[in-house]
């Protein structure tokens, strides 16, 4: 266990996460949450999560309920393990050629590219009818959905209606097994997800994750936003998979990005003593991310194999053991995370 970098008597703050989405990539979170579950100083207050950050969200939050740090991290880790074990006999496995240099891609897997094809022939309606999607099991393992109800943490859960193109955010007392895989239904994969006579699919494509409830619903004015999709990548992609996988990553930060410039501009304009331009004006912004995840290919968010977790999850301990260390004194005080950046056109 690394040392705590904080005082003993430092003052508690109360802070926000906001989780992002992104398949196994998801793991990187999970090390970040183990890390920051270690300050005792640090009190959460809500989580708008996406996808694997909705996953992570619900399961840290249930834990936290019944055990706090200690039972969150323990849910944590229980659920993770599960995903890994859930996929052993999945066909979509690493190559030998892989496997020996050490690389963590299913690109050179014959099941991978043969199942890539076939999303772009058949739809989940065709290929999985019964619509069964193995993560139901594991969140019921891992997530008293009674208790989040009444949950000290407050949960921003975002889901994409197919028919509207609107997302939807479900609170504490509305979040179900099926809410957390609406989150993360990505639609070529899973069929779209009914709740209350409505369809939905990935959270991805309204809010990865939504900041706005974080705003107006939550006492925190700090907001630490856990980024797991790259939003720069300096080589242009020249194959079809790579420019698909770009289109996705640019598709899936468009509306953080929205939600970041106009905290941004909002701090250089607005009252912050007045209305809710004022909410948004006195928020400050953090950010724990990694080049570590955008050295990644796409595919790998779909490798679950226990090692590869891991090496996420200490990576996810490491960059939030350096956010501590270089901007733990500017939580409760200012913005680590330079949003004048976010208006600069390039």
């Amino acid at each position: 266990m690394h040392k705590n970098t904080s005082p003993q008597s430092r003052k508690p703050v109360l802070v926000d996460l906001a989780l992002q989405g992104g398949g196994a990539h998801g793991a990187f979170t999970w090390g970040v949450l183990d890390r920051l579950l270690e300050e005792e100083w640090l009190t959460f207050d809500g989580i708008s999560g996406t996808s694997a950050g909705a996953m992570n969200a619900a399961v840290m939050a249930s834990g936290h309920a019944h055990g706090g740090a200690d039972g969150a991290k323990a849910a944590l880790e229980d659920f993770w393990k599960l995903v890994s074990d859930g996929a052993k006999f999945s066909p979509m496995k690493r190559s030998i050629m892989d496997i020996m240099s050490g690389q963590w891609t299913l690109d050179n897997s014959p099941m991978y590219r043969a199942a890539e094809m076939m999303t772009q022939v058949f739809s989940p309606y065709d290929l999985n009818p019964s619509g069964k999607n193995p993560l139901s099991d594991i969140l019921a393992k891992t997530v008293d959905f009674e208790c989040l109800a009444t949950a000290p943490i407050r949960l921003f859960i975002t889901a994409t209606n197919v028919r509207t193109g609107s997302g939807r955010v479900f609170r504490n007392a509305e979040i179900t097994p099926d809410v957390l895989l609406a989150s993360g239904c990505l639609p070529t994969m899973f069929q779209s997800v009914e709740i209350d006579g409505e369809f939905y699919w990935d959270g991805g494509y309204s809010g990865n994750p939504t900041i706005t409830p974080l705003v107006r619903e939550c006492q925190s004015r700090d907001t630490i936003l856990v980024q797991i999709n790259p939003i720069v990548r300096e080589a242009i992609p020249k194959t079809a998979r790579d420019i698909s996988n770009r289109l996705n990553e640019i598709s899936f930060n468009a509306p953080l990005l929205k939600e970041l410039r106009m905290i941004a501009l909002l701090h250089q304009c607005a009252d912050a003593d007045s209305g809710e331009g004022g909410q948004w004006a006195r928020m400050r912004m953090h950010r724990i991310a990694t080049d570590r995840v955008t050295e990644l290919d796409s595919s790998s968010k779909m490798i679950t194999e226990w090692k590869f977790l891991c090496g996420l999850r200490d990576e996810g301990r490491r960059t939030a053991e350096l956010f501590l260390q270089t901007h733990g004194d500017s939580l409760g005080v200012r913005s680590s995370l330079d949003l004048n950046a976010m208006l600069e056109v390039q």
